[in-house]
C-alpha cells in the first residue's frame, strides 16, 4: 500500500501532520472522519527524493545509525516513558547525550516536528535512514493504544536478538574469510616475487621444464606484465558490484543468490526467518491487523527476496486465504513450521506459535553456526593442500631435475 502525507484537525481543532499507509487517499480520509478528525490535505508520498551534490557529500560523511544505537535509544525511551517524563522533554534530553551524531541530529529534528504538532510516528517516518520501518509502525501502534513504553521495550529486545544473530553469523564466517584472503595474498606474492627468482635459475640451466612449472611461470609473467590492468579491473569490479547492489534488481538477485550458497545459505535463510517471526509476532501481539503486520515485517527482514515472499503471504490473506495456506504457497517455511502455524490458527494462538517458530529457527541457527567451522575446515585444508602441491610440483620438481643432471 502507498504512503500518504496528511494534515488534519482533530476534534479539539488541533492541527496534526504525519504520514500513514492506506489503500487510497479516500480510504485514509474516511478513517480520519470516522475518528472525528477533519482532513485538510492528503497527498501521496513520493519515495524518489532529489538531492544535490553537496547534500550527497554530506550524507556520505554521516555516521550510519547501527543496531547498538537503536538498542540504546529504545532502552532510554522505555525508561523515560515509564518514569512519566514528557515525550518532548525526554527526546530533547537524548539529543545531547546521543553517541552517534547522526542519531542526535535526527532526534533534534524529531523534537522540532513534535513541537509543531506532528505525531511521533510521523516524525520518525520522515527519517527512514535512521529509524527502520518496523520501529515507526510499532511506535504508531504504541501511540494509538497508549502503550508507548511497552513498544520501546519490545523493540529493544527485538534489536538485541537481531544483533546477536548477526554477530554469530559474522563470527562463524570470520575464520574462513581470513583464510581465503591469506590464500589469495600468498598466490599474488608468490607469483610476483618468488617465481621470478626461480625463473632466472631455470632459464640459465637450459633444461626442459615440467608442465606445472611452465604454468606457474606463465601466470607470473602475465601478472607482472598486466598488474596495472588487473588492479584496475579489480577496482572496477568492486565499484560495479556496489553500484549493482544499490539497484532494485541487483539487490534482489544478490539477496536470492546468497540464500543458495553452500553451507552458508541455509544459515542466512534461517536467521532471516528468525527476524521475520520476531517482528511479525511483535506487531501482531501489539494489535496491528494481520495484513498490515505482514507488510511492516516484509520491509524489516533486510532481504528483498524474502520480503517479496512475505508480501505474497500478505496478498493471499487479503484475498481471503488462511495464513497457513498463504505461507505454504510462499515456499519458504519447513513442513514442521507450517504445521505449527496451522495449529496456531486453529487454536487462536498465532502469537504463541510465532514465538515458538522463532525459537525453533534460532536453535537451528545456533546449531549450524557451531558446526560451520568444522564443516568448512576440510574444504580449506583441501584448497591449501592443492596450492602447496602445485607450488611443490612447479618449483621443487625442476630443482630436483637440475640436481640430478649436475650429478
Amino acid at each position: 500500500m502507498p504512503f500518504y502525507s496528511y494534515k488534519i484537525r482533530d476534534a479539539q481543532g488541533v492541527l496534526l501532520e504525519g504520514e500513514a499507509e492506506a489503500f487510497s487517499a479516500d480510504a485514509l480520509a474516511s478513517q480520519f472522519i470516522a475518528s472525528h478528525a477533519t482532513p485538510i490535505s492528503i497527498t501521496e508520498v513520493d519515495e524518489k527524493k532529489s538531492v544535490n551534490i553537496k547534500d550527497l557529500f554530506l550524507l556520505k560523511r554521516k555516521t550510519k545509525v547501527g543496531l547498538d544505537d537503536l538498542i540504546l535509544f529504545c532502552r532510554q525511551m522505555y525508561t523515560l516513558n515509564a518514569s512519566g517524563v514528557p515525550l518532548i522533554r525526554a527526546i530533547r534530553g537524548l539529543v545531547d547525550t546521543a553517541r552517534n551524531p547522526t542519531l542526535g541530529e535526527a532526534l533534534d529534528g524529531v523534537v522540532d516536528d513534535l513541537e509543531s504538532g506532528m505525531e511521533l510516528f510521523g516524525a520518525f517516518s520522515r527519517r527512514p535512514d535512521v529509524f527502520p520501518a518496523l520501529l515507526c509502525r510499532m511506535v504508531q501502534v504504541g501511540e494509538a493504544t497508549g502503550n508507548l513504553e511497552k513498544v520501546f521495550l519490545e523493540l529493544s529486545t527485538y534489536f538485541e536478538r537481531e544483533k546477536e544473530i548477526i554477530n554469530k553469523v559474522k563470527a562463524a564466517l570470520r575464520y574462513p574469510s581470513f583464510v581465503m584472503a591469506a590464500i589469495i595474498f600468498a598466490i599474488i606474492f608468490i607469483s610476483l616475487f618468488v617465481i621470478p627468482a626461480f625463473e632466472k635459475v631455470f632459464a640459465g640451466a637450459g633444461a626442459e621444464l615440467p608442465l606445472a612449472t611452465r604454468i606457474l611461470m606463465g601466470l607470473s609473467s602475465f601478472m607482472q606484465s598486466y598488474w596495472g590492468l588487473l588492479l584496475g579491473l579489480a577496482v572496477f569490479m568492486v565499484f560495479f558490484i556496489k553500484k549493482a547492489l544499490k539497484s532494485t534488481k541487483g539487490r534482489y538477485m544478490w539477496d536470492r543468490y546468497k540464500l543458495k550458497i553452500p553451507l552458508v545459505g541455509d544459515i542466512l535463510m534461517r536467521s532471516t526467518l528468525v527476524r521475520f517471526s520476531r517482528g511479525f509476532n511483535m506487531s501482531y501481539t501489539a494489535g496491528v491487523p494481520l495484513s498490515q503486520a505482514l507488510g511492516f515485517t516484509a520491509r524489516a527482514v533486510s532481504n528483498v527476496y524474502v520480503g517479496e515472499k512475505i508480501e505474497q503471504i500478505r496478498n493471499g490473506i487479503e484475498r481471503g486465504e488462511t495464513l497457513t495456506r498463504s505461507a505454504t504457497q510462499a515456499d519458504i517455511f519447513t513442513p514442521l513450521v507450517l504445521q505449527m502455524l496451522a495449529v496456531g490458527e486453529e487454536t487462536g494462538s498465532v502469537d504463541t506459535m510465532l514465538e515458538d517458530v522463532a525459537d525453533f529457527y534460532e536453535r537451528e541457527v545456533d546449531y549450524d553456526l557451531n558446526n560451520l567451522s568444522s564443516a568448512i575446515e576440510p574444504i580449506l585444508i583441501v584448497v591449501i593442500g592443492g596450492m602447496v602441491l602445485v607450488l611443490a610440483l612447479g618449483v621443487f620438481l625442476p630443482m630436483w631435475n637440475l640436481a640430478s643432471l649436475s650429478r
